[in-house]
């Protein structure tokens, strides 16, 4: 079935000329035409001729004749023009039902006075004022309908239909970088029609769009363009634009270079790394505007978003609606051919997870380098922790582990590659943030801050020369470990690592009233992004039934069974001097966490000394507050 085959739904109350526009559309565009009337059973034709409305029962059996109707049509490749009223939502979801993609929705727009002095002058119509008013009760306009004003004439009308379908696009994409062109082939290849934008500038970017276009074939029927108003003037109402920028005041800047071209209504959508805080004020600013803001967090690098990226939008529920088509045909899909992509929740938090699971992808990858530190003090060369790692896939396999495996294998010359890569990792500021949240929210997330702090380190190379010459540190390595205990502890940090990521999901959920679904969340990661992994599918079912992965049997049972190993592998490590900060932390926080009584009391109690602080007495169920004059006793 190809995208290009639509079905064009024409909706609007009795007496708008639902039926003449449906017809001459039909003709114009040599496509079969569908009067819903004609499907009406007798039971309901009866109860309107006697100036009875139909109820929602009533018209769910009839609704769901013309949805077949149109999957019949899109089956035969044909697609055709159907009219009908479908006045609310929901009736309009059920005519959509597995076929959103291929939906095209005309709303024939009227005042109540002109339909019924419309109807007024036509003889025999069923419909009466009385029951036209009790349409126009339950009318919930679409937000996603080309919206005609009947005052035109009928030809005018369908040369508007026309020109939205055909000569305008679907969706636009701002920003033509990596992930931008990726994402702009993705939805061609989709079949989607699309405009693209990048700017002009003399002698540095000139032409991206033209040249970005006719260098694929799939792109043949994109817009291109360098300039902004013709660029928005091409896209169908409500617009639809992702903008695929860089992070921070360039994003402000596109906005209001853009918005002078806006209409109410009309939709933005930040796919590039912002920060949430930073997208819950522009998602307010833009909605004074009238105009919709989608913060969207996308994962999977630049081949995840060519073949399928991980996806996650937070904006208002109603407004996903409208993008949904578009975001779930591009995405990746899960075991299930379900899209991996899923409204998150409302205004920053589509962000806020992407910049968690960035969190957690910090400290999967600082796992992974620990455990080759680990391996390579054993003796192993890259290609034999390749050999390795590769076996751990049957029981641990991810992306991440994945593509180290590539790493170790890539040699250049005689040597291998990894050998000849200066250690001073970088990162884009997500750890940063995330760890910044976790202290704002109060959420002891401290894998992904000791991961964060272990690249910071690691950017102080030449000093990191001098205290390894001044501390003469160990280089003479005698683990009493295996290569099977290794693992293990690396099964056990992955564990805490994901506890502690989506424990602080749920805290903001909580403090935000986002009303964030961990399971659904958990399953549009098992695929198209960078921390999928057999993992993160267990815990798809595991937040079915809880949000904290401490109080699932499964779960406590394999941190019971692996603990023991864990910390025999980081006392090893220690003794050796071996620079495991990740692996360390994990068994330090599960110590720190799993204890019913901690030195906390005694904190507390030097913060009252100091600061009159005040503090709680164990077994006092009053929760009252007390202060001591510590000097005096």
């Amino acid at each position: 079935m190809k995208k290009e085959t639509n079905i064009i739904f024409i909706m609007g109350v009795s007496g708008v000329g639902k039926s003449t526009i449906g017809d001459l559309l039909s003709k114009e565009l040599h496509i079969p035409f569908f009067d819903g009337d004609d499907f009406h059973p007798e039971e309901n034709i009866l109860k309107m001729s006697k100036g009875k409305p139909l109820n929602d029962n009533d018209r769910f059996g009839w609704l769901q004749t013309l949805n077949k109707l149109a999957i019949k049509q899109l089956t035969n490749k044909e697609g055709c023009v159907i009219v009908c009223s479908a006045l609310k939502e929901k009736y309009r979801d059920i005519l959509n039902e597995d076929i959103k993609h291929y939906t095209k929705w005309v709303f024939l727009n009227g005042s109540f006075k002109q339909i019924t002095e419309r109807i007024n002058n036509r003889k025999g119509h069923f419909m009466n004022s009385d029951l036209l008013k009790s349409q126009f009760d339950i009318l919930e306009e679409p937000k996603n309908a080309i919206d005609i004003d009947i005052n035109l004439t009928p030809n005018n009308i369908v040369k508007m239909i026309k020109k939205e379908l055909l000569n305008k696009s679907e969706f636009g994409l701002f920003g033509l970088g990596v992930m931008g062109k990726s994402l702009s082939r993705n939805l061609a290849n989709k079949g989607f029609k699309i405009s693209l934008f990048n700017r002009h500038v003399e002698g540095v970017e000139e032409n991206v769009a033209k040249n970005f276009k006719n260098e694929f074939e799939e792109l043949s029927s994109a817009n291109p363009f360098d300039s902004i108003e013709p660029f928005v003037n091409s896209l169908q109402k409500p617009r639809k634009i992702m903008l695929m920028v860089n992070a921070g005041n360039i994003v402000d800047s596109v906005i209001e270079d853009i918005l002078p071209f806006l209409d109410a209504g009309d939709i933005l959508i930040d796919g590039g790394n912002s920060n949430y805080n930073k997208t819950k004020e522009r998602f307010k600013y833009l909605e004074s505007k009238n105009i919709h803001f989608v913060g969207t967090g996308v994962s999977g690098g630049e081949e995840g978003a060519l073949k399928g990226p991980s996806i996650m939008p937070g904006c208002n529920k109603k407004i996903y609606k409208n993008i949904q088509p578009f975001l779930e045909a591009i995405a990746a899909k899960d075991a299930n051919n379900l899209p991996c992509c899923t409204h998150i929740g409302n205004e920053g938090s589509g962000h806020f997870v992407k910049m968690v699971h960035n969190g957690i992808e910090y400290v999967e990858m600082q796992l992974l380098a620990e455990a080759f530190v680990m391996l390579k003090a054993l003796g192993n060369n890259p290609d034999e922790i390749a050999d390795i790692l590769e076996s751990w896939k049957e029981t641990t396999n991810s992306y991440l582990l994945e593509i180290t495996i590539d790493i170790l294998r890539t040699k250049e010359g005689e040597d291998w590659l990894v050998n000849n890569i200066m250690d001073k990792a970088g990162n884009k500021g997500t750890g940063n943030w995330t760890t910044i949240a976790t202290a704002q929210l109060g959420v002891p997330s401290t894998m992904i801050a000791t991961a964060l702090f272990a690249r910071y380190t690691s950017f102080y190379k030449e000093e990191r020369i001098t205290a390894h010459q001044n501390f003469e540190s160990n280089n003479n390595f005698s683990l009493n470990i295996t290569v099977e205990d290794i693992l293990k502890t690396y099964q056990f940090a992955r564990i805490i690592n994901h506890y502690q990521g989506f424990k602080l999901i749920q805290e903001a959920s909580n403090n935000y009233k986002w009303e964030l679904n961990l399971s659904e969340l958990s399953r549009i990661w098992t695929n198209g992004c960078i921390i999928k992994s057999d993992l993160m599918v267990e815990l798809v079912t595991v937040f079915k039934t809880t949000n904290n992965l401490f109080t699932n049997d499964e779960i406590i049972q394999k941190i019971k069974t692996l603990k023991p190993t864990a910390k025999k592998v980081v006392a090893e490590c220690i003794l050796n001097e071996l620079p495991i900060p990740n692996f360390s932390e994990s068994i330090n926080f599960l110590n720190s966490f799993a204890i019913a009584n901690s030195s906390a009391n005694l904190i507390q109690a030097q913060r009252d000394y100091f600061g009159a602080h005040t503090y709680q007495k164990v077994n006092d169920p009053s929760k009252k507050f007390y202060h001591t004059n510590w000097k005096n006793n």
